[in-house]
């Protein structure tokens, strides 16, 4: 089998067999947002797949959900009108994440990460009028599943079995 060939059928194995793991072993862990790893591996892997951006990116990711909370919470507290509350607070909060990760913390954090988290913590929390429960905490693990289970996994699955057809 020739080297693409071996590539797109161990990555498409990869792909075929850990996310889906993870979709139906994550509710038995109180985990109802296991898609969510879904989209962060998707990031993850438009970096490059780089496992030593792997922390950055999980900080990012957590920070968005953190972010994400902030801006539900400020958007609950601020009796304006909705969409000037909206504005505001996205674009407060947009503007200081660029600048914070901007800043020498761009070593630490992955600003796409930290954007997308926002983006998806918000997602899947408006609907729920401050009624989170644990649904952050939950947000938060999907997040660093999809950067070290389905992306990191996938890959050292993929190069494992790569070695295996070689020999």
């Amino acid at each position: 089998m020739n080297k693409r060939k071996s590539s797109i059928l161990t990555l498409a194995l990869g792909i075929a067999l850990l996310p889906s793991i993870w979709a139906v072993i994550s509710p038995y862990f109180g985990i109802t947002t296991g898609a969510v790893a879904l989209i962060c591996a998707g990031i993850f892997v438009a970096n490059g797949n780089k496992i030593e951006d792997g922390v950055r990116i999980s900080i990012g990711f957590l920070l968005g959900d953190l972010w994400g909370c902030i801006a539900l919470k400020i958007i609950n507290m601020v009796k304006l009108n909705e969409n000037i509350k909206l504005f505001c607070a996205l674009f407060i909060l947009g503007g200081l994440a660029v600048i914070i990760a901007s800043t020498k913390l761009k070593k630490i954090i992955f600003l796409p990460a930290w954007l997308s988290g926002w983006a998806i913590t918000l997602l899947l929390m408006s609907p729920l009028n401050m009624n989170w429960g644990t649904l952050p905490i939950q947000i938060g693990i999907s997040m660093l599943m999809g950067i070290w289970y389905v992306g990191v996994g996938v890959l050292k699955f993929q190069n494992l079995l790569i070695i295996m057809i070689k020999k």
